[in-house]
């Protein structure tokens, strides 16, 4: 026999080995989520929805607005806030310790009968971010109305985040008013201004250090489940075991001013624009690891398959499975440090050049890069460009990424797979909540709401005619009653 013989004996016994090992991976692959058929859930109790959704319409009413600029905040919106609260829900108040904390953020306890035991952390912001100045008429109903109508709860906040802090507060008050005494402590976490700074969810955490706190489990808000999953096209919960780092960066470029009659071969506009391109063209790559690459895989046995086969098989077809998962903004999203430029300041006048031109550029930083990272590939980018690079702000790193395999994480799965009647997968959060400043009190932190929304649905939230669906209320009461009396029983 020739060399080209034996090599394609070679190449044939190749191609069955990888065939084998394929065909055996897939064979043998498990979602890499720990088991939660073990898990005694507690039962749901009655309440009344009906009641429950009015109540959250009486909160969306309250203009609890986080301005970008602090001024323009109505401190006075959130001592009525509190003052709703408790007397919306004195059972609660009873059982539970109050404090206030920065300003206007609460801390509330209610204590275990055993002290030995962690206790878990629950949370759910009071601000809500501004309308669109314009955009009201657009709304079905005005988004400060907290009308109840056509099976819905309507206006800012309904979703982010007083849907949760209100049925937080039905579920703890139901418990409460029941008698329900709980073995594990719970503390109820709830920051005013997550929206713009996060600084009184950032002094809760401070407090609770103070005093010793390792939580067994935060929960605060994030993913949800996901009406048509575009992997499986079904439902799925999606917990967030991680989020991404937050950063802005201001592009500076200094210029010599003067009359637009007569412009240098080059303005400060034109030195901008190329270094916001030479930034946003030098993207980072996109990996198939970390809680974006365990969803799928979580989801793969739930799909079709391929991309069973891939998930098994990510040593030879990890560029197949992140081809298909950025195949959306989102889900490209959860696999690299994203770059998005978001604000440009040049001339106040449109026949003056600019002294200097900005540009603001906003990175949601993946877990595994850090900022330090960020900062030298955008000074890679820009080369020998006569620009300033420069944070608004420090900037927050990502979050560790919380375990699938703990008792935490095991009672949140095992539930809101019950609830939902889907499959249950981790996922990364793209956004930034309060919860990043809880890493100093607890190793499992989740991000999760118990409410169900198509992809489409979800682009409501900080937009045009937010809603909840009173459905999704009797979900959120139900799961959070649930998850309480089955966390703080055992």
């Amino acid at each position: 026999m020739g060399w080209k013989g034996k090599a394609a004996l070679t190449a044939v016994g190749l191609v069955l080995a990888v065939s084998a090992v394929v065909a055996v991976r897939t064979a043998t692959f498990k979602a890499p989520v720990a088991d939660t058929a073990g898990v005694r859930l507690a039962a749901a109790r009655p309440f009344d929805v009906d009641l429950a959704a009015r109540h959250l319409g009486e909160a969306v009413r309250f203009r609890t607005v986080s301005h970008q600029d602090p001024a323009e905040d109505q401190p006075a919106e959130w001592d009525r806030l509190h003052a709703w609260l408790q007397a919306t829900y004195p059972d609660a108040h009873r059982v539970m310790g109050r404090e206030v904390v920065a300003g206007h953020a609460l801390v509330y306890t209610w204590p275990g009968t055993d002290r030995g035991l962690a206790p878990i952390v629950l949370m759910a912001h009071q601000d809500v971010v501004p309308v669109t100045p314009g955009s009201e008429e657009s709304w079905t109903h005005p988004p400060f109305d907290g009308v109840v109508a056509d099976g819905a709860v309507w206006g800012r906040g309904a979703i982010d985040d007083k849907g949760s802090l209100v049925t937080l507060f039905e579920a703890l008050d139901g418990l409460a008013k029941a008698g329900f005494v709980p073995k594990r402590t719970v503390i109820l976490v709830s920051g005013h201004d997550e929206e713009v700074r996060g600084g009184g969810a950032r002094a809760a955490a401070a407090l609770l250090k103070s005093r010793g706190i390792k939580a067994q489990f935060v929960l605060d808000e994030g993913m949800v489940v996901v009406e048509d999953h575009p992997v499986t096209k079904k439902p799925v919960a999606l917990i967030a075991t991680a989020e991404k780092g937050y950063a802005t960066l201001t592009v500076i470029a200094p210029a010599v001013g003067g009359h637009s009659s007569a412009p240098p071969p080059q303005t400060g506009v034109t030195t901008l624009a190329k270094a916001v391109l030479a930034i946003a063209d030098h993207p980072f790559p996109m990996r198939f690891s970390g809680p974006g690459a365990d969803m799928l895989k979580s989801l793969a046995p739930h799909s079709s398959a391929t991309i069973r086969m891939a998930a098994a098989n990510p040593w030879l077809f990890s560029p197949l499975l992140v081809s298909q998962t950025a195949k959306t903004p989102a889900g490209a999203a959860m696999l690299h440090t994203t770059i998005a430029p978001t604000m440009l300041k040049g001339s106040p006048k449109e026949n003056v050049l600019p002294q200097d031109a900005t540009a603001w550029i906003n990175y949601r930083i993946a877990p595994g890069d850090t900022s330090a990272q960020v900062m030298a590939r955008a000074r890679d980018a820009v080369g020998d460009l006569p620009v300033r690079l420069a944070w608004v702000k420090a900037p927050d790193e990502p979050s560790k990424v919380s375990s699938i395999t703990s008792d935490g994480w095991k009672t949140l799965a095992a539930l809101a797979g019950d609830e939902s009647r889907a499959p249950v997968a981790p996922a990364l959060m793209t956004a930034a909540s309060d919860s990043r400043y809880m890493g100093p009190i607890a190793d499992d932190i989740y991000r999760f709401q118990p409410l169900v929304l198509s992809v489409d649905a979800t682009k409501m939230i900080h937009g045009t005619d937010e809603h909840i669906s009173v459905a999704n209320v009797e979900r959120m009461v139900r799961f959070y009653q649930r998850l309480v009396e089955t966390a703080a029983s055992r």
